[in-house]
């Protein structure tokens, strides 16, 4: 694939790499078959920086991309030593460990000086008052991306697009798993359905998340999740924006096999307003869901009990989240971490064309794409400025089959582009062979 920018200024050069070689992925409880992505001579030690290194997202992804690109020097930055090093050592020797406080603007510049890439993993960004880390990349001049899953972060963020632009700095946001692999299967499901005809208009768009438990990915999506209690979900209805309740508005969706049918409740989530906004679609929602079934009634309970001032503050939330994290871990050993995302596009025919993910391991999921939004960066997929994965600028139309591919490593089921009854555990059929 052909990089849609190459950056003038950067600290690092443009990749072009080929997906050919496998390797495995190593993790603390699983090996999984990847294809190792294969860098040229000159750019094949390219310097990256995972903040939040030390934490569950972070160490996934800092695995992630040590396997897929082997030769490329990673430091892991965090709070925790003693973890960062236990990293460390597993990661081998073209890594290292840096304690680094991200509200330290100082510390972080000086240590962003030696870096090309900065992959920003220290959540939560709910109620985040600074994108410090982002700011920091653009006076360094280092290419950015972080897996954000907070509206107003986002939006934040992107406030940064003409600084990055004038400093020639590359910058995703949202560039995760869910926001940011689900944000590339809505923006192709879109262009696919626009390129078969003009007629047929993109109507509704709906992102469809479930989590085994906290899919093993420890306390900071925990807090997430409480913080996300406290905020109106933003969501749009044929072109006027709606506010809802939090974890309302439950739906039953079918995941397909291996996750079956799940409840899925709405949550606010910065995809519903990238896609209304860059894809054009009318009418956005998201929903997420989890299991055991009682943590859907817990969430809902919480979002009915607690004023929302307590759950939008993150020390009470914190508090909350130590209280609770023994039996979420516990019930994780039994639940499992699986992890689906389901995109459905309606269009103006009736139409209905769908995009699945799963996989059986959030914690591992995540880092790989996670990685992959860092790998298309530095092959020079990303134009200058701040922006979200579905748009061009963000990701080259023609990078977005390799992202895809990358990220989807692993899924035990991942479809593109296909009819609903197609990926559903129990279609209906009206006659003929004719399924809805």
């Amino acid at each position: 694939m052909a990089p849609a920018a190459v950056p003038l200024n950067m600290k690092w050069l443009p990749l072009n790499s080929n997906l050919k070689i496998k390797s495995q992925l190593q993790t603390s409880s699983t090996n999984l078959d990847i294809e190792r992505v294969q860098l040229p001579d000159k750019t094949r030690n390219s310097r990256v920086l995972v903040l939040g290194g030390t934490g569950r997202v972070g160490g996934s992804t800092a695995i992630a991309l040590s396997n897929l690109c082997p030769d490329l020097r990673i430091l892991v930055a965090g709070r925790n030593r003693e973890k960062g090093e236990a990293l460390v050592a597993k990661l081998g020797g073209n890594s290292g460990f840096s304690q680094v406080d991200i509200n330290d603007q100082d510390s972080l510049q000086i240590v962003l000086q030696d870096v090309d890439l900065v992959v920003h993993a220290a959540g939560p960004f709910q109620q985040a008052e600074k994108c410090s880390v982002l700011e920091a990349a653009i006076n360094t001049k280092t290419a950015y991306v972080d897996v954000c899953d907070d509206t107003s972060y986002a939006v934040r963020a992107k406030s940064f697009m003409n600084r990055a632009l004038a400093a020639n700095v590359p910058a995703i946001t949202t560039g995760g798993i869910y926001p940011g692999v689900s944000n590339v299967m809505a923006a192709e499901l879109v262009r696919a359905a626009e390129t078969e005809t003009e007629d047929d208009k993109p109507e509704r768009l709906r992102f469809s998340y479930y989590t085994a438990g906290t899919g093993g990915a420890g306390p900071t999506i925990l807090a997430t999740s409480f913080l996300l209690l406290g905020e109106e979900v933003i969501a749009y209805s044929k072109g006027e924006k709606i506010k809802l309740k939090p974890y309302s508005g439950m739906l039953n969706v079918d995941f397909g096999k291996g996750i079956g049918k799940r409840d899925v409740y709405l949550l606010n989530l910065p995809e519903v307003r990238s896609a209304y906004e860059i894809l054009g679609v009318p009418t956005v929602s998201a929903r997420f869901g989890t299991a055991p079934v009682f943590w859907n009634w817990g969430m809902e309970a919480m979002t009915n009990l607690l004023p929302s001032e307590f759950l939008r503050d993150r020390s009470k939330v914190q508090r909350l989240v130590e209280l609770f994290d023994p039996v979420v871990r516990a019930v994780d050993g039994i639940s499992g971490e699986r992890v689906s995302m389901r995109v459905d596009l309606e269009l103006s025919s009736g139409r209905s064309k769908v995009g699945l993910f799963s996989h059986k391991k959030l914690s591992v999921s995540v880092g790989i794409a996670t990685a992959a939004f860092a790998l298309a960066i530095l092959e020079g997929s990303t134009q200058p400025g701040v922006w979200f994965p579905e748009e061009s600028q963000g990701l080259a139309i023609e990078a977005r089959e390799v992202l895809l591919k990358r990220a989807s490593q692993g899924t035990f089921n991942f479809v593109m582009n296909r009819s609903p009854w197609t990926i559903e555990t129990n279609p209906k059929e009206l006659g003929l062979g004719i399924y809805v």
